[in-house]
């Protein structure tokens, strides 16, 4: 029940600030959209620890914000690469293993990587990831594991 009603707060609150409209007819086909969503989700029954982890709530806002300052630093890294001729661009495959313990902490972890500019995810196993670099840089900077120490990968709980 506490995943449902999260979900729901959460789901109308993005309908919210997406759509900007206040007026009492859009709010209520808001409501009405979000409950549809929640109703259907809740029949095929995808509201778990895995779709919502709530338990993860306060370490995945600290790693969002980690992870938009990380972008950020990535995209300049890649402009400047681009537009410096003497910026040498040096494509890489690396294996790094995985120090997530869940499902979850694993694909958020490739997600992260895919996510910041001049890296992606290639493969994902049970204990390494395979990742395409832009440069030898970026593949070092991976391999330190500071990003893989700040990906959320909490116990999950299961629904009382």
């Amino acid at each position: 029940m506490k995943r449902t009603l999260g979900l729901t707060i959460i789901l109308f609150l993005l309908w919210l600030g997406l759509s900007g409209h206040m007026t009492p007819l859009l709010i209520s086909l808001g409501l009405a959209s979000v409950f549809l969503t929640i109703y259907l989700a809740h029949r095929m029954q995808v509201i778990d620890h895995e779709s919502h982890p709530t338990h993860m709530t306060k370490s995945l806002l600290a790693f969002w914000l980690y992870l938009i300052r990380e972008i950020a630093i990535a995209n300049i890294d890649v402009v400047k690469r681009i537009l410096s001729p003497g910026k040498s661009i040096s494509p890489q495959l690396v294996k790094l293993p995985l120090s997530q313990k869940t499902d979850l902490g694993k694909v958020i972890y490739a997600n992260a990587i895919t996510l910041t500019p001049g890296t992606v995810s290639v493969e994902l196993s049970k204990t390494r990831i395979t990742v395409h670099a832009i440069a030898k840089e970026t593949a070092k900077d991976l391999a330190t594991g500071k990003m893989a120490a700040r990906v959320p990968d909490d116990v999950e709980e299961t629904d009382k």
